[in-house]
């Protein structure tokens, strides 16, 4: 993986790593991009089902799972 010189901000930097529990300037921007990533995809996800993503499984008929 290439080195990447930043500047970045110390006080945010700070509270990001104790917010996500990491001790290092890497780890906490690494961190801090993966939950970045996973918020964007989870949103996109929801997205998705809004707009019907998921088929309509109540006309599959069958068995119910009722007692």
């Amino acid at each position: 993986m290439p080195r990447t010189n930043l500047h970045i901000d110390d006080d945010l930097l700070a509270a990001a790593s104790k917010i996500l529990g990491t001790t290092t300037k890497k780890a906490t921007v690494n961190a801090a991009l993966e939950a970045v990533v996973n918020r964007e995809k989870r949103r996109e996800f929801a997205d998705w089902l809004k707009t019907g993503g998921l088929p309509d499984l109540t006309s599959l008929g069958g068995a119910s799972r009722r007692s």
